[in-house]
């Protein structure tokens, strides 16, 4: 994903935007859903409630995340604040997979059940699961916009998380509309126990991501290769070494020796190393690149 020429002022305020957006959206979702279960009593709008009482939990957080890890390195964090985001996105997964396993629990309840309970006011739950899609859809755009104008990781990774919420969302419609018109309460269970599956992989998919970064895990290959790729070509470099990387919320932060002629003025040695860092931050703008220079042969 590249970044646009935006200032960088401009472009931490179109982040904040859509971290706001994401926090108002989810509230609204909320409140609107829990008058719905009320009115209804279906499982299904309560693992749409639950999601989305996940999203605003999820979106608070990405929001504190976004201005935390927004400031600049300091004295006692010399690589920056970016790992926030991971442990705020560890601790994300892990109310997810509870509210998950409370959701399936009460699931198999209703259907093990002699007489699985009614549900109510059909017509109105459909009312305000078609507004929730309708805003959903209406931040998903948003997020998107930003997130191509500023690359920002945090904004793609929520918008991706809305684009799944989708699913319970869909799928309490049709639970409803099954039972007011043809009178099958089971399905809303079915229904929950599929929406529950889908937050516990989205949890497992989230906590393991955050887990790999918090321990320092290697970037993606496919980024190793290009930055090595780069490297390789890059005029006056005869050759490079200890290539590490390591992630930190949306930042990936590389350690890179090159080796270059001994005999070059100091001055000729920096503007290589200095182009080759720009060149790796071009291809990578959400990169921290730190290059060592060695005389190649010794």
């Amino acid at each position: 994903m590249k970044s646009s020429n935006d200032p960088p002022q401009g472009k931490v305020r179109l982040t904040i935007s859509a971290g706001i957006a994401s926090v108002l959206v989810a509230g609204v979702l909320v409140a609107l859903k829990l008058w719905a279960l009320a009115e209804t009593g279906a499982l299904s709008i309560a693992a749409s409630l639950a999601d989305s009482a996940m999203d605003l939990v999820m979106s608070l957080g990405a929001a504190a995340a976004i201005v935390y890890a927004a400031r600049p390195a300091d004295e006692d964090h010399a690589f920056g604040h970016t790992s926030a985001e991971d442990l705020t996105a560890l601790g994300q997964s892990a109310f997810i997979m509870v509210s998950a396993g409370l959701i399936s629990w009460t699931a198999v309840a209703r259907l093990s059940a002699e007489t699985p309970p009614e549900l109510a006011s059909e017509g109105r739950g459909l009312i305000v699961m078609v507004i929730s899609i309708a805003l959903t859809l209406g931040l998903v755009w948003w997020q998107g916009r930003v997130a191509r104008r500023t690359g920002s990781k945090v904004v793609a990774a929520d918008r991706l998380h809305y684009l799944g919420d989708l699913l319970p969302s869909l799928g309490a419609i049709l639970a409803l509309w099954i039972s007011s018109r043809f009178g099958i309460g089971s399905v809303d269970a079915v229904v929950a126990l599929l929406a529950a599956g889908v937050m516990a992989i989205g949890a497992l998919r989230i906590g393991k991501d955050a887990w790999d970064a918090l321990m320092d895990r290697a970037a993606d290959p496919t980024i190793l290769n290009g930055i090595a790729g780069i490297a390789r070509d890059w005029p006056g470099v005869r050759g490079f070494h200890d290539l590490k990387t390591r992630r930190a919320g949306s930042r990936v932060f590389v350690n890179l020796h090159i080796e270059l002629d001994g005999d070059q003025s100091l001055r000729e040695a920096h503007a290589i190393g200095a182009g080759l860092r720009r060149a790796i931050l071009a291809a990578y703008p959400h990169a921290d690149v730190i290059i060592h220079k060695d005389v190649h042969g010794d």
